[in-house]
This record gives C-alpha cells, structure tokens and sequence, in this order.
C-alpha cells in the first residue's frame, strides 16, 4: 500500500492551527512534500516556538487568525480554496481549561463548528481531517485501550470540549459532509505526542528540557500517570495517510480514528523523564505531587486496530526512539545548529524507517 505522500503535491492544503506544535510539523512536512500550505492560527505565542524556529512564514502561506470568528474562517477558505483542510486549532491543555473553561470551549467547540460549516460551503474542499484528542472518550480507567466506538466524554472542560467535538463533527459528517460526494470527512484521535519544538507550559517534555537545560531538578507531579507517548510524526503520518485514502475514496474511509502506539508501548511520566535525562547526559527528579493540583487521568490509552486495518498504518518508533529523537532535537537546537535542519532530517528519517 503506497504512502499517498504523491497526492499533496502542487496541491492547495489549509492548516487551521498551524502556528501550534503539531501544526508546524505538519505544515513543513506538507511544504516538504511540495505542497501549497496555508495556514491560519493566532500568531505563535513564544520566540522559540517550533513555527518561529523553523521560519515557516517564509515558506508557507501563513494568515494570522482567530477561528472563533466565522467570518475569518470563511474568509480565508474563500480566499485559498482548499482541496485539503487539517483542522487541529485549539485551546489543547488541560491545566489551562481549569483556568479559563470559556476559551476553551469557544474554541474546541465552537471553533469547530466555524470550520466546518465554512467547508460544508466551500466546493473546493474534497478532503477534511478534524483532530480532536485521545482525551474524548470517557476515561474509565480500564486497562485495555479505548476503540472509535467507544463512549466518549470529560471530567475536565478540555476532555469534555474534545468530546464535544467529536459529537459536532459526526453530525456535520451525517447532516452535510455524506450528501456532498466530492468530500470525504474523518475525525482523528491521538495519543500524548512529543518531539522537538514545543515550549508549552504544563506540558512534560517542555517542562524537562527547561529544567535539564537550566541543571535544575525535573519536578514530577504525577509521576506514575501511564500515557501512550509517541513521536509527533507518527499520528501526522497516520493523518496524511489517511488523507491520501479520501482524496482517492471519499467515501470508504470516513469516520473516526485512533492513531497511537502499540498497546505494548505503554509507559509512565517517570519513564519518560528518566529516558529523557539519560540521553541528555545528566539531570535529576523530584516529586512534588499537591493534593489540590488539578484531576489529571491515570491510566490511558487507545486501541488502533481500525487503522492497522482499513488503512495498513502502523507506528514506527518505539518509545526509547521517539525520546531519542526528541532530545535529539532540543540538544541540536540548543548547541546552535538550524532547526530546520534537524526538523528535516528526522521527517526525511522518519519517512525512510
């Protein structure tokens, strides 16, 4: 089964989003690739953000932009007349949904209804993947991972706005997106990605580079909390991919999927920082756990049969990998060498492997 990477060429492809961490390496990915990229995003909140680092509003068609406002959305699918949209704008931290659960549901929810009502109208459009979260299923705490047709829902506002999402979007994909056969529609869940070029606040690797860089202790607040980590290119390959299927079949591959690591790739926060000090030469933990800290689930992770399946993807890189690849990224940087560089080679790697 061939890749589908052949189908972006020359093609106009809109990123809602792409300002953000996943956003900017699929946006260069996609520039890679030979694709014509917009992207529409408020502008990157940080100097060292990946999108800056990389200089990506030199090489893609950027538009600064508030997906709250319908008519900013119309206007640029006017504008740029897309054949694929990736939406993944959002408001996409935990922490920051306890602070401020208004934005964060104006933008999950009712930024996504902004975009898909600006593709329901916009003929250009024969392909949409939506991005929501692993975080929209109603987390059980079970140990066996969650598959699409599983319940969904959330304790916290920004669970519960990807859940929400998800409901959107299956309605906007049987009221409108089925009745235009020109267009294929899919939702997408992923698991926690890491990789080079996110400074998010309240984000693990982030939090670690920032203290490893900085000798000071990396500081656990719920150490043994399992995620299903994967590198950032992994569920963007998957995205890609199943892209390329719709653009070839609209309607044989819509729905929803889950994209993540092999269920035996299951580690902890611990895990994950201790891999990250060895290969960063040095550093140390400590727990500083609060019992008012806000609700943050243990345990899961996502069941990916369906795409195994239906589209032949599987994840490449293991977890010792993935961590690798991302010190990698943030040591090369901090020793001074281009991102850019490093940022293509592990695509050219990843693509390779």
């Amino acid at each position: 089964m061939s890749t589908g990477y052949e189908h972006f060429k020359n093609k106009p492809v809109l990123i809602t989003g792409d300002t953000g961490f996943k956003g900017s390496w699929l946006a260069y990915w996609l520039h890679l690739l030979g694709a014509k990229v917009y992207g529409f995003a408020l502008p990157p909140e940080r100097d060292c953000d990946h999108f800056t680092a990389l200089h990506l509003e030199h090489l893609i068609h950027h538009q600064d932009g508030d997906i709250r406002d319908i008519s900013q959305v119309q206007n640029v699918l006017e504008k740029t007349k897309p054949e694929f949209v990736f939406h993944l704008a959002a408001q996409p931290l935990v922490r920051k949904s306890y602070t401020d659960p208004k934005i964060t549901f104006d933008t999950n929810i009712g930024g996504s209804v902004n975009v898909f009502e600006a593709v329901r109208v916009t003929p250009s459009v024969k392909v949409l993947i939506a991005i929501t979260s692993d975080k929209c299923y109603k987390n059980k705490e079970w140990c066996w991972g969650y598959r699409e047709n599983d319940e969904l829902g959330g304790k916290d506002p920004y669970s519960a706005s990807k859940a929400a999402a998800e409901l959107v979007f299956s309605a906007y994909n049987d009221s409108f997106f089925e009745h235009l056969p020109h267009l294929g529609a899919a939702s997408v869940r992923a698991g926690n990605v890491i990789g080079g070029g996110d400074w998010s606040a309240d984000r693990i690797v982030p939090d670690c580079i920032r203290a490893l860089k900085n000798n000071e202790p990396i500081q656990l607040r719920n150490p043994h909390a399992t995620r299903p980590w994967q590198h950032v290119l992994e569920p963007l390959s998957g995205y890609l991919l199943l892209a390329s299927r719709l653009y070839e079949h609209p309607k044989s591959f819509g729905g929803s999927y889950n994209f993540g690591p092999d269920g035996g790739e299951m580690h902890t926060v611990q895990d994950l920082a201790e891999e990250l000090i060895t290969v960063w030469g040095g550093g140390s933990i400590q727990i500083t756990r609060k019992d008012d800290d806000p609700k943050e689930a243990g345990l899961l992770h996502l069941n990916c049969d369906k795409a195994h399946h239906d589209l032949g993807w599987h994840s490449k890189w293991n977890f010792k990998k993935t961590v690798e690849q991302t010190a990698r990224w943030y040591k090369t940087v901090n020793d001074g060498e281009d991102a850019g560089s490093i940022t293509r080679q592990q695509i050219i790697e990843y693509m390779e492997s």
